[in-house]
């Protein structure tokens, strides 16, 4: 009985000495931390070869628990996201979240979104019946909205939580100037695992409750002793859905390679994906309770054909290299894709009173999105007089472009009952190409110049300033022949700006102003030309950095206008701007050790997301947004202990997460509300010597009592509700060699 939770003591602290390394030399030019480790071997490799050759500035002792110089076990100090280069989170005039390895570790979570429950303002979205990522930010986001790197890239893939994610950093708050077009709720980024100088093998098996296995391999080390490095991970995992029925298939092969010179590193990484998934839209609300249907959860209403079955791939090439101890050159491209094809039987309504429901059969073939981006800047350091820049800025080239080809409608039939249900009486044979729905397509190409300055005025003032003008073009429409229903050319300026005080070395205040936009389109309602979403933000904050301990409060208001919404009016879908939006909370997260043996993961959010100056929605909650949400996950470390005659590592952990109730809208003003959820996880983990081999054996649970618990909604008219899912036990062994 535990499972998703988390732990602590990695031991990975190398990132206090290299900063004060830094410091010492006078140099801020840092190679990224996921690259730090891998540079500290590099180095040994190197210096047995030619003294000429040492890096100049890191110095690092690397171990095989040393996997990210900038974590702690589960606290984190650096991250990339923040301002486009290696940054000290306590200097960063925004609210940061990242979790870490260990967590991850830890937790096991399944998805992206189990694996940021735990970071405050953070929620689920719409994921398209569970096919796709869908991430809310501070109220803000659902699938597809362009927030979604992979080491910086845009990505399009629908799970971009994968085997080879290593850590996840979340900038929270609009981020254009930096990333360009996108929702103001924040920006994730996935960081990968990356290539090692030091020779790491292992070997993983999975077992679970849900009938599923699985198999992974993970192999990286060095190639000769020139500082070229590989990477491979295979993994395959397949499970039985948790409803009644359904099953899940993933296979993943990523090789990568870096080469680590003395002042350039290159890198190469290559992701494919095979996948199949359920689609399962879950349950509906019965108006007449404002509550979902009194049935089991485990019931579907659709059929064992609910299948998205595709394949992605993404490739990142990238390049550093520092042109002096001041000024570093970064470039890179990133190409992301994502085939895939579906059948749903899609509920269209029910009449709640017998039960019956009218469903269609639906379907996507050939549904295609990929994306091109490339990138360069610039990141430096100068004086001028006393006062210190340090500067990067860059130019960005963005294309991405999204065609679902044929789309399949079927006759609607009432047969199905969600009381007494019989499955298999809506075949897939009855559906057809419906000629004005396919050939979907959205084309959005931008670029965009940005640059930014922190102006560090002594030791305790740094002011931030930096802007970025982006110019882009985006043509959307459908059905055969071809209708345009937007096509837009325009440029938007966006700024940032911020202050921090550092009242101590370990504790700042801050404040932040910053904007964001993002093209309104649509791929399936022609919208014309109306105008694109544009947000303002205004946030103050502190954070606390001790050795051990990382915290951040931070007070935050949004303002979003211009939003796109979707109205059904006599059974047909309208898309429209909804007028004004605000969002204004309060967000805390706290990460770390708090003891030489217990470490946590805490936060809690409270976010007041409503729209505003429309005439239907005006007050309305923004959807899937809980008013209160909090977190708390303690891990211990138990020391060497004797099981038998074989001694081991134990640490254990469990927490919970719980969250007020869920507003649903239905589109026409009418609003309901979801139950509280509260959910719980632990895990228990032991590492020992068998054979003279490491072995770690993990066991985890997740949501202990099988609780029920709902974690999003979509569509208009008839409202669906997305289950948390029910109880599930995993073991893994981790063979390390």
């Amino acid at each position: 009985m535990l499972k998703k939770q988390i732990a602590g003591i990695c031991s990975i602290m190398l990132t206090h000495g290299v900063i004060a390394a830094d410091l010492q030399s006078g140099e801020s030019s840092r190679l990224p931390d996921s690259q730090a480790t891998a540079v500290g071997d590099a180095q040994k490799n190197i210096d047995a070869r030619s003294s000429e050759n040492v890096l100049p500035t890191v110095s690092v002792t690397a171990s095989r628990d040393d996997a990210n110089p900038a974590e702690n076990g589960y606290q984190a100090k650096r991250a990339t996201v923040a301002s486009r280069s290696d940054a000290a989170l306590i200097d960063v005039p925004q609210a940061v979240s990242v979790v870490t390895s260990q967590f991850l570790q830890d937790r096991q979570p399944g998805s992206l979104a189990e694996s940021l429950d735990t970071v405050s303002g953070i929620r689920m979205g719409n994921t398209l019946g569970g096919t796709l990522d869908a991430i809310i930010k501070r109220g803000f986001g659902d699938n597809r909205d362009n927030s979604m790197l992979r080491d910086g890239m845009l990505s399009v893939q629908p799970r971009n939580f994968t085997p080879t994610t290593e850590r996840i950093e979340v900038l929270k708050g609009p981020s254009s100037m930096l990333y360009g077009s996108m929702d103001p709720g924040g920006v994730i980024n996935v960081i990968s695992k990356k290539p090692l100088l030091e020779k790491q093998r292992s070997v993983t098996l999975t077992t679970s409750s849900y009938g599923g296995s699985g198999e992974q391999i993970d192999l990286t080390g060095p190639i000769g002793d020139s500082g070229l490095a590989y990477r491979l991970i295979a993994d395959h995992q397949r499970s039985n859905y948790w409803r009644n029925f359904g099953e899940t298939t993933q296979s993943v092969a990523a090789p990568s390679l870096a080469w680590y010179g003395r002042d350039t590193t290159l890198s190469f990484a290559y992701e494919h994906m095979n996948y199949s998934v359920p689609i399962d839209r879950g349950t509906v609300i019965d108006p007449r309770s404002g509550n979902p249907v009194a049935l089991p959860k485990e019931r579907r209403f659709d059929e064992a054909y609910n299948v998205s079955a595709g394949r992605s791939d993404a490739v990142n090439l990238r390049f550093d290299h520092q042109l002096n101890a001041d000024w570093t050159l970064h470039g890179g491209y990133g190409f992301s894709r994502s085939y895939y094809n579906d059948w749903q039987a899609r509920v269209l309504s029910v009449n709640y009173a017998t039960g019956i429901a009218t469903r269609r059969v639906d379907a996507t073939q050939n549904g295609v999105q990929s994306a091109h981006t490339l990138t360069l800047n610039l990141e430096g350091k100068f004086n001028w007089g006393l006062i210190r820049h340090d500067i990067v800025g860059g130019v960005d080239y963005m294309r991405n472009y999204r065609v679902l080809a044929d789309l399949y409608r079927s006759p609607s039939n009432s047969q199905f009952n969600i009381y007494d249900p019989v499955y298999g009486q809506l075949a897939q044979a009855g559906s057809k190409i419906s000629p004005v729905d396919s050939d979907q397509t959205d084309k959005l190409i931008s670029r965009g110049v940005f640059v930014q300055d922190s102006i560090r005025l002594d030791e305790r003032w740094i002011l931030l300033a930096g802007a970025r003008y982006e110019y882009f073009n985006e043509l959307a429409g459908k059905g055969r022949p071809f209708i345009v229903g937007s096509k837009v050319a325009a440029g938007r300026a966006t700024p940032r700006a911020g202050v921090t005080y550092k009242l101590a070395p370990d504790w700042s205040m801050y404040a932040s102003y910053s904007e964001s936009f993002k093209p309104n389109t649509s791929i399936a309602t022609p919208i014309g030309e109306l105008p694109p979403e544009l947000a303002k933000s205004y946030e103050i904050g502190s954070k606390l950095e001790t050795a051990n301990l990382t915290a951040t409060l931070a007070l935050f208001d949004i303002q979003k206008r211009n939003i796109q919404t979707t109205e059904t009016i006599s059974g047909i879908n309208y898309t429209r701007n909804a007028g004004k939006a605000r969002s204004r909370g309060l967000e805390f997260d706290a990460s770390g050790r708090i003891s030489q043996n217990l470490s946590l993961v805490g936060s809690y959010a409270y976010t007041e997301a409503r729209y505003a100056d429309d005439p239907k929605l005006a007050g309305n909650p923004l959807p899937n947004t809980p008013k209160h949400a909090a977190s708390l996950y303690l891990t211990r470390d138990f020391g060497v202990s004797r099981v038998g005659p074989v001694e081991g590592r134990i640490r254990a952990g469990a927490g919970a997460r719980v969250f007020s109730s869920l507003p649903v809208g239905d589109g026409s003003g009418k609003v309901y509300r979801l139950p509280y959820g509260r959910v719980m996880d632990a895990f228990v983990s032991w590492n020992t010597l068998i054979g003279g081999q490491s072995i770690d054996w993990q066991f985890n649970i997740k949501n202990i009592f099988d609780s029920t618990y709902y974690t999003a909604s979509c569509c208009t008219g008839t409202p669906f509700v997305n289950i948390g899912a029910g109880r599930e036990l995993t073991l893994n062994a981790k063979l390390n060699f």
